[in-house]
């Protein structure tokens, strides 16, 4: 199978339609060719390729960046020669300085496809500043490793932030090519946009389900993303980082695991159990210890639980993220009806929202927790309308089928 990046090297066609147009690429460290190559060093080396400018997104365009809310400077790339600019320092949208700088945008992001991931925030913004000043952008697509799975609340009206590009589900089931066709419909927007295609992508393929396992590397596309685990489990354990729980940064399995020193796993495992068995399948659960090095509980022994997606007990289109974390939440506040459960900090630089709350789109899944008497079958009702209802929209969307 081809990557975008790889069609675009490969192929001369693509190449002519950029002659004598000033290009720029937004990219970070998972923009590699086949060969592993950085886009840019690739980019650069194609002689009829005029690039002037690169753009790093949130953890910069070589991931420097370890946390959330740290934030990457402008430079001048010292091999290139060319400026790159943050599109997570000073501004998280393209100024017009920048974007005098080129005549097409190339974004080549490995995105994880849940809706909380700021690269898909990233590619709105760059969208509607090229609506804005007649620019064209090209998205070189990769897969989305999560695969066409949909799961979760949809954004709510009014609670749009970086980490809510619009109303999409926790798992919208796009890759990043196919949601600029979802954002340019649902924002109106007027812009040359094009998609240069995956070949050979087929995202219900075992084993890898939307990533090529064995096929290409995994390689980081921001520095807790560590492996295809992380990914399929993701937009379920992101919602960890609302909570006082330990999502497992300053651990090896960051975003794998979960769980805080005061915690029994073997009886919240058992209580997740008992509320909504169905919401379990399609993986393995451990009770596990671990102790982090960095960030929540820092130097303290945790027991959590790890969320194992990578042997044959993995099913696909069982497995359920953000309901096996809804019912984990769900599960605390049954057994310990005071834990101090929901983090109170700025996230994504919003001050007055709790972090939970913005992660979700909603108050909705943290008033479902806190309500001792709200059911499963509440949340599955709430969630499966949004559900049925993202499908029907993105089915004309959809650029590649099995």
């Amino acid at each position: 199978m081809k990557f975008g990046i790889d069609r675009l090297i490969d192929e001369s066609q693509l190449q002519d339609a950029l002659k004598g147009r000033r290009v720029a690429l937004l990219a970070h460290p998972a923009s590699v060719t086949a060969g592993l190559q950085h886009s840019l060093d690739a980019l650069a080396l194609v002689p009829t390729m005029q690039l002037t400018a690169a753009f790093g997104p949130q953890h910069g365009l070589r991931g420097e960046k370890q946390d959330n809310m740290v934030e990457t400077m402008d430079y001048q790339d010292p091999v290139h020669g060319m400026p790159v600019f943050s599109l997570y320092g000073e501004v998280r949208r393209p100024t017009d300085t920048m974007l005098n700088t080129f005549d097409v945008l190339l974004v080549d992001l490995q995105d994880l496809g849940c809706r909380i991931y700021t690269f898909l925030t990233t590619l709105r913004y760059v969208l509607e500043a090229a609506a804005r000043k007649g620019k064209s952008v090209w998205v070189l697509d990769r897969p989305n490793p999560a695969g066409r799975p949909v799961e979760g609340l949809a954004l709510r009206a009014g609670w749009e932030s970086f980490v809510g590009a619009g109303p999409l589900p926790m798992r919208h089931g796009l890759t990043l090519g196919e949601a600029g066709h979802w954002f340019i419909q649902h924002l109106n927007l007027s812009v040359d946009y094009r998609v240069i295609a995956l070949q050979g992508w087929q995202p219900a393929q075992s084993p890898g389900y939307g990533w090529p396992l064995g096929v290409r590397s995994w390689i980081n596309p921001s520095p807790n993303a560590a492996n295809l685990s992380m990914a399929r489990a993701y937009a379920g354990t992101v919602m960890l980082e609302g909570t006082t729980l330990s999502e497992g940064r300053g651990t090896t399995r960051a975003l794998e695991l979960f769980g805080a020193p005061d915690l029994d796993a073997e009886r919240l495992l058992k209580t997740m159990q008992r509320l909504a068995p169905a919401w379990l399948q399609g993986c393995r659960l451990r009770p596990c210890w671990f102790e982090p090095t960095f960030h929540k509980h820092a130097g303290h022994l945790c027991h959590g639980i790890q969320i194992h997606v990578d042997d044959p007990a993995y099913q696909h289109a069982l497995f359920k993220p953000w309901r096996l974390l809804a019912i984990a939440l769900k599960a605390i506040r049954v057994e310990y009806p005071d834990y101090a459960l929901w983090r109170d900090f700025p996230y994504e630089y919003e001050h007055e929202r709790l972090a939970i709350d913005l992660i979700n789109g909603s108050p909705l899944l943290r008033e479902w927790v806190d309500d001792p008497t709200s059911t499963t079958a509440d949340l599955e009702a709430m969630a499966h309308k949004d559900e049925r209802e993202w499908c029907a929209t993105r089915e004309s969307l959809l650029l590649y089928r099995d």
